[in-house]
């Protein structure tokens, strides 16, 4: 395990920077991972996400073990070799997809047996099987299998929910331990919703268990911003320090520099590449809809200071042009512009905490984002 390391570079406030060190190279933080739920990030070529300054992407447990499964994965030679990219990956564990995705469903203490969304096939999924699957694809980081309840719901059925996630933490590192190569890492998942003495307890036996890295999971679920930042606020500041703190399922821009401005240091979201697909783009001013018929005859493109080639060689005319006329260069040149903006986000974000300047970013940020950033 000495293969992975974090190594905590500058703090400015409870905003933070550093580097993740793993077999498979350095992850920059605070970093937000493309998703390639099933072994692509949609519409991008992998060496254009890495040219984004990606370090890192995820794959989905849940969608890979359906199809090619990972058994067919590891036979093809992981999937790193599977999906063309040789940086770090990692794979969520499955649980909420279960929760989300599967036709029917059945929780026990042992785990979830559900149906295929795609064939109605039968299948288990216990915090054993999770991580062997997850060991099949060859992830570099981990995630324990846990519940991913639903918001709202009540106090005492996020206790019960958050419990049982507790003890599936127990299984699923008992079983990293075992089936896990040398240089991964397997983060902890700290539920309880929005009751704070329940992400507390969650934390704090996460701690006693010990992992490589500690993710807040439960959010983004539709409790809204100032409930997630809320959430963040006590949770972040009891959490490991020399430890990385990764928010899942997260999220728009302004989620993103709020959430670096309480902590975190990892992301994952499917905005950028979703957005991307349905004609929105993000720019240094907030979003715009790129189908809007002001942009027919608008001969400037997103971002003219822009390094990426979509953000800069397109005019918003073309690609307006493009959506329209349903090709799919459109949303390919559009998701490509979006990863890119996340990823200078991320980029300028690190500078200024390394600078000691983040308040003034921020500032900077919500001016030019306005209210819809």
């Amino acid at each position: 395990m000495s293969d992975f390391r974090f190594d905590l570079k500058a703090t400015d406030g409870a905003a933070r920077t550093g580097v993740i060190s793993t077999p498979r190279g350095e992850i920059r933080t605070p970093a937000f991972m493309p998703v390639g739920t099933a072994g692509t990030v949609k519409a991008m070529h992998p060496q254009h996400v890495r040219e984004t300054g990606a370090d890192i992407v995820l794959g989905n447990t849940y969608h890979l073990m359906l199809r090619p499964t990972a058994e067919r994965v590891r036979q093809l030679g992981g999937l790193h070799n599977f999906m063309n990219w040789d940086r770090p990956i990692l794979t969520d564990s499955g649980g909420f997809q279960v929760m989300s995705l599967s036709k029917l469903r059945k929780l026990t203490e042992n785990g979830v047996t559900f149906q295929s969304h795609i064939d109605g096939s039968r299948h288990e999924l216990t915090p054993e099987r999770s991580i062997e699957i997850q060991c099949l694809l060859g992830s570099d980081i981990q995630m324990q299998f846990d519940e991913c309840p639903p918001f709202p719901i009540s106090e005492e059925g996020s206790r019960e929910s958050m419990e049982l996630s507790l003890r599936w933490a127990v299984r699923s590192k008992q079983a990293f331990e075992e089936k896990a190569s040398p240089g991964n890492a397997l983060f902890g998942i700290v539920q309880g919703s929005v009751f704070e003495d329940q992400r507390r307890r969650s934390l704090d036996e996460l701690l006693k268990i010990g992992f490589h890295g500690y993710s807040v999971g439960g959010l983004a679920v539709g409790e809204g911003q100032e409930e997630m930042f809320r959430v963040l606020d006590f949770t972040c500041p009891h959490m490991d320090t020399a430890k990385p703190r990764y928010l899942m399922g997260v999220g728009k821009p302004s989620d993103l520099v709020g959430a670096v401005a309480r902590g975190i240091d990892m992301f994952d979201c499917v905005a950028p590449t979703r957005s991307g697909r349905h004609g929105q783009a993000w720019t240094k001013n907030g979003p715009i809809n790129i189908k809007n018929a002001r942009f027919i005859d608008d001969e400037t493109p997103l971002d003219a200071d822009s390094s990426c080639p979509a953000s800069s060689q397109y005019s918003k005319a073309y690609l307006n042009h493009l959506f329209k006329a349903g090709e799919y260069l459109g949303p390919m040149l559009l998701t490509w512009h979006n990863l890119h903006y996340y990823q200078q986000l991320m980029a300028d974000m690190r500078s200024a905490i390394a600078e000691g300047r983040f308040d003034r970013f921020v500032k900077e940020f919500e001016e030019a984002q306005g209210a819809d950033g």
